[in-house]
């Protein structure tokens, strides 16, 4: 895959996973299944890792669920609910063990693992105090979720009190489900009372916990399997196992399926058999958890992104089915990238309505030679969901393709080659194809409304300026009938609030409420803001790594500009920032080297106030203090711990790492053969530390 179409790729997967987020999350109405949904977010992670330049500024690779409901109270979870990455295969999780290895600098020793078939249900944190619980919460963004307290006190599954009591406070998470049978009586009751029947047994669960009357909880029978802990005032435990044993004498329910395996070499059994037995189960499963079982391992591994380096998710394979191609539409993102798509002929594969696929590019419909009539196979999990694996011939004897779904007996013949259009379907401007790239694009640039529309979405979108009322339906109204163009033009909509209280569908209270909400959003912190920039391949992560790195919206405007020229310190030091590196301190330059970028920067920065990035670090005592704020460089190789530990232990404790050595550097650790990073440090007359010195300096016990 060339850079073209790896950044084209990445723009159709970003736009997807994003709808499929709000309405898994937000509606409790998935257009996918979660094995569908999770190998989206696969193949985007791995095109990322191949091309870490290109990765986006609304990458789903760092977000996790969506934002709570505004119509429940939010509840911060107090140790994050954090995602997990997947696997689908043995060599994918070989990788896996191979990553936590590597990092953990172990050989061939045994490394335990506890497998837990992984339940399709809704995540949930019940928090104790005591041994009483005080609060339970759905993971939401990961950060907040909905509280659901009351309604979880109707469930007999959970504990109101932990039997023989517990820590003064812990945070305990588990999956809240239906049964197979009880999903199909609660369907069975929906339809008796003539009310809408649920997709399938996850939606009835999160339908059942997410209610405002309690009473419509208590009357489902959800279940709950406990797996996981957050917070916790002291250690329960020195592994997962000997946890999930704790679990079970609080009188918490725990898998009975689930176990310990001595080595990785016993999952691939495992999964085998969870594969096997998982149409016979009482409950549904999408693949099986597995967990490094030593606790401490587990801290040390910590977490990358929105995952754990120490769990993975290795997800069963794939389904497929046959349906009709009804027609070829063309998307137009936020770049100008033209996406074609496939309308197709509803069609159930494993339980979800599948009405749309994705045909990649111009090349990849040409290679399939797929047409508006055809009938088509399609496939909701592995490379692309939903994906066109092709066409499926017509039958020549006229047998129809019966239960085995080929073509139908008088399908009329077949259309001629779908032609690619040469003209952005938004705007009438020209759709241009460079010479070795497989994506074209519109060259409407700012004059394109599906461009200027999608800029101001993702602008206003949760994981942005998260502006409540301000939805894609509303941003494209209000383009259309010129209330905004540019970002800034959102934070001047009070001018025109008598106007949009009028609008159909409005009213004055409406209007107001989304004033207010704009209004709270005038104070962000330097993250989100350079994140809704929407600046190509600056995703979540990295706009983090930017605000933490520059500290201050003062700072960070004048380093862009200084990083503009090629060669300065300003840009030799943003191409140094850890996880930015050259390529995107390119795509940085080149975004300030255009005025208008510059100008719409400026007048959006000028009608806000933009909070410094607090450094946030996770040490304790003198050594944490000491780190706080610095500029480390690691170099040479470490012989206690792993450089990928060394510098995860530094940011914890709130240092900036960087690959190069600048005078805006505070302190080089110096391993064996550190070489001319060392002689640098010389030079600039920085302060260096070998491996012990690093080692007393963040905390640690000196080195046997």
């Amino acid at each position: 895959m060339t850079e073209i179409e790896a950044a084209a790729e990445l723009e159709r997967l970003a736009g997807a996973i994003a709808g499929h987020d709000r309405a898994y999350h937000g509606g409790d109405a998935p257009g996918i299944d979660d094995a569908g949904y999770d190998a989206l977010r696969r193949r985007n992670d791995a095109i990322e890792r191949l091309h870490p330049a290109l990765v986006r500024a609304d990458s789903p690779s760092a977000r996790i669920g969506a934002a709570p409901d505004p119509g429940f109270a939010k509840h911060a979870h107090l140790v994050p609910m954090l995602s997990l990455d997947n696997v689908f295969d043995r060599a994918d999780f070989d990788a896996f063990i191979a990553r936590a290895r590597r990092f953990l600098g172990l050989a061939e020793a045994p490394l335990a693992l506890v497998a837990e078939p992984k339940i399709d249900g809704l995540s949930i944190s019940l928090t104790y105090e005591d041994g009483h619980l005080v609060h339970a919460a759905t993971r939401g963004d990961g950060a907040t979720g909905e509280d659901v307290t009351t309604n979880v006190r109707t469930m007999k599954a959970v504990p109101a009190r932990l039997r023989g009591g517990g820590p003064k406070l812990i945070e305990i998470r588990g999956e809240v489900f239906l049964a197979k049978a009880d999903f199909l009586a609660l369907n069975e009751a929906q339809s008796a009372a003539g009310q809408r029947l649920f997709a399938n047994p996850r939606n009835a669960a999160a339908g059942s916990l997410r209610q405002m009357d309690a009473r419509i909880t208590a009357s489902r029978p959800l279940s709950l399997f406990a797996y996981a802990q957050g917070r916790s005032s002291n250690p329960v435990a020195a592994t997962h196992w000997s946890y999930l044993r704790q679990l079970e004498s609080w009188g918490f329910a725990v898998n009975p399926l689930s176990e310990r395996l001595d080595d990785a070499a016993a999952a691939e059994a495992f999964q085998d058999r969870m594969a096997r037995e998982r149409s016979g189960l009482g409950y549904d499963i999408d693949g099986v958890v597995y967990k490094i079982d030593d606790l401490a391992l587990q801290e040390r591994l910590g977490f990358v992104g929105r995952a754990p380096r120490w769990a993975t998710a290795w997800k069963f394979a794939a389904e497929q089915a046959i349906t009709r191609l009804l027609d070829i539409r063309i998307q137009v993102g936020r770049t100008g990238a033209l996406t074609p798509v496939a309308v197709l002929e509803p069609v159930n594969v494993g339980g979800v309505l599948v009405t749309r696929a994705t045909l990649h590019n111009e090349d990849e419909i040409a290679r399939k030679d797929v047409r508006p009539g055809d009938r088509v196979q399609l496939q909701r999990a592995g490379d692309v969901i939903p994906q066109i694996l092709g066409v499926v011939p017509p039958v020549a004897d006229g047998v129809t393709g019966g239960a085995a779904g080929g073509a139908v007996d008088g399908d009329p013949p077949r259309g001629p080659a779908y032609e690619f259009p040469q003209t952005c379907p938004a705007c009438g401007s020209r759709a241009e194809r460079p010479a070795g790239e497989v994506v074209r694009r519109c060259t409407g640039g700012l004059v394109c409304p599906a461009q200027a529309v999608e800029r101001l979405i993702h602008l206003a979108s949760r994981n942005a300026f998260d502006i409540d009322g301000l939805g894609a339906r509303t941003i494209e109204e209000f383009h259309a009938d010129g209330l905004i163009a540019r970002p800034a033009d959102i934070f001047r909509l009070g001018d025109h609030e008598p106007a949009i209280a009028a609008r159909e569908g409005w009213g004055p209270v409406s209007a107001s409420n989304l004033m207010r909400a704009i209004e709270a959003r005038r104070t962000i912190p330097l993250a989100r803001f350079i994140f809704g920039l929407g600046i190509r391949r600056i995703g979540e992560t990295n706009a983090r790594l930017l605000a933490r790195h520059y500290g201050s919206y003062a700072e960070w405007r004048t380093q862009m500009q200084e990083a503009t020229m090629v060669g300065s310190d300003a840009r030799l030091a943003l191409g140094s920032i850890t996880g930015v590196g050259s390529s995107i301190a390119d795509e940085l330059a080149t975004f300030f080297n255009e005025p208008h970028n510059r100008d719409g920067v400026d007048e959006l920065a000028g009608l806000l106030t933009i909070e410094d990035s607090a450094t946030a670090f996770a040490g304790t005592g003198a050594s944490a203090g000491a780190l706080a704020g610095k500029t480390i460089v690691f170099t040479g190789t470490l012989t206690s711990m792993t450089r990928p530990e060394a510098r995860a232990m530094a940011e914890r404790m709130g240092a900036k790492v960087t690959d190069s050595v600048s005078k805006k550097t505070d302190l080089v650790v110096l391993g064996a053969e550190a070489g001319s990073k060392a002689r640098k440090a010389v030079e600039l007359g920085i302060v260096t530390l070998d491996e012990a010195g690093w080692r007393e300096l963040a905390g640690l016990p000196a080195e046997p």
